[in-house]
């Protein structure tokens, strides 16, 4: 059976092996050990903290199999981006230029440099093995966050983005990158992204603040601009399913789009369901596959079913026992799809 729970310590060998089993291009999962045991740091910190309003914390997760102990998957949640180091984007803008004399008037795309310093929660870091990308396992890593933040909301900001995975070639090279950003940083794609992984202050001091016209860009650079790469298609379909959109905004780096919803209009934040536990059976549960949660900040989550009745709710030994719940505690759940999705997510 497989769970989701906090990042601690212990993990940190095998968090290491996930990081460097993962694609480029996935900042908040750096294939760098020192950075990822700070990570379970903060986010064990975070945990623990009492907090009445998100501060930049970071909640790391993991997917565990739960009889060999054996960690195929994380995903993780920054409370809020911006602060001390501010997210950096890149806004498509259109600039009007005009001559009424001559009778022309264009309208052209420009990138715009954007330096958000108290911004909205963002969902990251995700990645998951890749022979254990089936059966809605993809979709469980991603969506459970959502309930998560539902039920500490003054944890998050009501905004939630996402930054999807832009364009690299089979060698990991960033079409975009290679056009634009290494003319002004002077190093190449994965070095400047690791860099900011810990570190954005050389983004302020290299990256150029006036508007970069999209059609001065080689049509390599251009054709990449808000696209994302081919791993990350199923995962950016199943996102729109839940209500995101295209901000107009894409990353520094790569130019893969930012995504954007209110946690309250996230298809599985309004299907959700809370309830008591009134009987743990040994017998199978017949009903949908839903995610399912515990409802507290020792968090636990998995897939399975539940039954409501008048009285509480239903659940089976195997999904009780991995979520620590007893009879009389209280458990979350929502559809692990939408009507008629069926696509699975890699990563």
């Amino acid at each position: 059976m497989l769970i989701i729970r906090p990042v601690i310590m212990e993990d940190l060998d095998q968090f290491v092996e996930l990081a460097f089993r993962a694609h480029f291009g996935i900042t908040s999962l750096p294939r760098h050990a020192d950075l990822l045991r700070r990570r379970i740091v903060e986010s064990e910190f975070s945990f623990r903290k009492s907090v009445d309003r998100p501060g930049g914390e970071l909640y790391v997760f993991v997917m565990e199999e739960t009889e060999s102990r054996k960690l195929v998957g994380t995903s993780c949640i920054f409370s809020k981006v911006g602060g001390f180091q501010p997210f950096y984007a890149y806004e498509i803008q259109t600039s009007v230029h005009e001559s009424k004399d001559l009778g022309i008037r264009r309208e052209l795309p420009t990138l715009h440099l954007v330096a958000e310093h108290s911004g909205p929660t963002e969902i990251g870091g995700i990645f998951l093995l890749p022979e254990y990308r089936k059966h809605g396992n993809g979709r469980l890593l991603s969506l459970f966050r959502f309930l998560f933040m539902r039920q500490h909301p003054k944890r998050f900001e009501q905004e939630v983005i996402a930054e999807m995975r832009g364009v690299l070639d089979d060698e990991g090279r960033s079409p975009f990158w290679e056009a634009l950003g290494r003319l002004f940083f002077g190093m190449d794609y994965h070095s400047a992204d690791l860099l900011s992984a810990h570190d954005k202050k050389f983004i302020a001091d290299l990256m150029p603040t006036t508007p970069i016209f999209i059609p001065l860009l080689p049509q390599s650079a251009q054709e990449v601009i808000g696209e994302v790469h081919h791993n990350t298609r199923p995962a950016l379909r199943m996102l729109e399913g839940e209500g995101f959109r295209f901000t107009k905004m894409v990353d520094i780096f790569e130019g893969g789009p930012v995504i954007s919803c209110e946690l309250e209009k996230i298809r599985i934040v309004r299907e959700r369901c809370s309830a008591k536990i009134e009987e743990i059976t040994d017998e199978p549960v017949g009903a949908p596959q839903h995610i399912v949660t515990n409802a507290g900040l020792d968090f636990r989550g998995c897939m399975g079913t539940v039954v409501t009745g008048p009285d509480g709710a239903r659940v089976g030994k195997r999904i009780a026992e991995a979520l620590r719940v007893k009879v009389g505690d209280r458990v979350v759940f929502a559809p692990l799809k939408p009507p008629a999705t069926t696509e699975e997510i890699p990563s």
